[in-house]
């Protein structure tokens, strides 16, 4: 059989490939695994939508960004799937100044759209490490 077990091997795929994209500043294809429709949460923030994540996603090419994800778990339920992670992040100016570490965990929704999985929406938990 092997279907679930695929599935969940193509979300930790993306997974990797989001963590690779965000810390090469490749926005567009960061913007490419995420679902027009998309919504972003954030604690204290209004919710963001795909055109306002895509400007804070090109913001961030002014970083070195160091991304460490471990995947905690994984469900598949037909053409929808959530992933939640533990995630840190060490956001580095690329002209000097004192690096921010960020980390907390994401729980992502995704959805199965013409055949490839996208996020649709993401909880984003992160906070400042001193």
């Amino acid at each position: 059989m092997g279907g679930m077990q695929d599935e969940e091997q193509a979300i930790r795929q993306l997974v990797g490939k989001w963590r690779i994209a965000a810390a090469a500043g490749n926005t567009e294809h960061v913007l490419s695994l995420v679902a027009d429709d998309a919504v972003f949460l954030a604690p204290g923030q209004a919710p963001m939508r795909k055109s306002d994540f895509a400007a804070a996603q090109a913001a961030l090419k002014q970083f070195d960004l160091r991304i460490d994800c471990q995947i905690q778990e994984i469900r598949v339920l037909g053409d929808w799937a959530y992933c939640w992670n533990k995630l840190s992040v060490v956001i580095t100016p690329n002209h000097g100044g004192a690096a921010v570490k960020r980390a907390g965990h994401v729980l992502s929704v995704l959805h199965k759209r013409d055949g490839a999985w996208a996020i649709v929406r993401d909880a984003n938990m992160l906070a400042v490490v001193r």
